[in-house]
């Protein structure tokens, strides 16, 4: 069974790191796989459950499988009205109609990172010093995921072409009145009809931080002055700031006015705002059916590089085979504000 460096006592780290840099080769080697032994069990941990990707992305095991596909409906969106029953005549034959599967094909890659370090820099530093620098390689893999996930999404609800906004907001600011345009519209071009079990509702809505507290500067004209007060009291991250006609809203950093994230709809996708009024973006998914997935090809594992102990130095790296897919852009809008 791997242990982690959070099952080691103070004592049992400063050896493990006294053997890393040893002058005995043979020593420091079997040192060098204890360290990257210990190191891959937190960093399995962190990478799978994610960071602002986390409760998005169902990852879903390939490893013993090299062909990542899914299997799509028989029915495409928009043809549904195609496919229904019609009056025949007593004497003929009932009209055929041909269904024929696809599947999506999913691209998966490697992911990596590394870091070197000094062996007398490793001699001379206390603990914090070591754990930061495992910190460092860590959120190496987590940014990746993260960027990569959420670009995916962007990417996803721009390609979907549906924007949401409310005409009767000032600039940039987030009302009640947006959260039921947004359902409605999730509700009006999700496919199927009032007593479609699984038909899409958005669940979740994420913005800047600057658009969530503009929930604090509600006045009576968008909300109950009862309502307001829960309001004005409320502790951040408390029900009463989060949750809004069942609507869970999540605030990111990422987004807002010049972050990565509006700059990578507005560069790269080239998207541009519902109104000139408008100055960035959020977006709205339905989570409810899963249609977010990372497939995993290859667990992360990490390795120590034994031949840079001859010149002095530590090294760890890792690798990681994953991919990301919005299987169903329905799932997903795009508000401006």
């Amino acid at each position: 069974m791997k242990t982690s460096f959070n099952d080691k006592t103070r004592d049992g780290i400063k050896d493990l790191l006294a053997r890393v840099v040893s002058n005995d080769l043979a020593v420091a080697n079997v040192a060098n796989a204890d360290f990257a032994q210990a190191v891959s069990v937190p960093l399995r941990e962190t990478l799978l459950s994610g960071d602002i990707i986390n409760g998005i992305y169902t990852p879903e095991d390939f490893r013993t499988n090299p062909d990542v596909r899914y299997p799509l409906d028989l029915l495409t969106p928009g043809d549904e009205a195609e496919f229904k029953a019609f009056v025949v005549p007593n004497q003929g034959e009932i009209p055929h109609a041909r269904l024929e599967g696809d599947y999506l094909t999913i691209p998966t890659y490697n992911i990596g990172n590394g870091i070197d370090l000094d062996l007398q820099f490793i001699k001379d530093a206390n603990w914090p010093v070591i754990r930061r620098a495992l910190q460092i390689f860590e959120a190496g893999f987590v940014k990746k995921m993260n960027d990569d996930g959420w670009q995916c999404i962007i990417s996803a609800a721009n390609d979907r072409n549906v924007i949401v906004y409310d005409g009767n907001a000032t600039q940039g600011q987030f009302t009640p009145r947006l959260i039921t345009l947004l359902q409605n519209y999730m509700r009006r071009n999700g496919g199927g009809n009032s007593a479609t079990l699984n038909r899409s509702r958005v669940t979740d809505v994420y913005m800047s931080p600057e658009a969530h507290m503009d929930i604090r500067a509600w006045g009576l004209d968008l909300v109950p002055d009862a309502v307001r007060t829960q309001i004005y009291y409320a502790k951040e991250g408390s029900q009463d700031l989060i949750n809004i006609f069942g609507v869970n809203l999540h605030a990111l950093d990422e987004f807002g006015v010049n972050q990565e994230y509006q700059n990578y709809w507005t560069n790269t996708l080239s998207g541009s705002l519902a109104t000139q009024n408008d100055v960035e973006i959020g977006i709205a998914l339905d989570q409810n059916n899963q249609d977010f997935v990372m497939p995993i090809r290859e667990d992360l594992q990490v390795f120590e590089d034994n031949t840079v102990h001859r010149r002095g130095d530590f090294s760890v790296y890792g690798r990681f085979r994953g991919g990301f897919a919005v299987l169903d852009s329905r799932r997903t809008l795009i508000l401006s504000l």
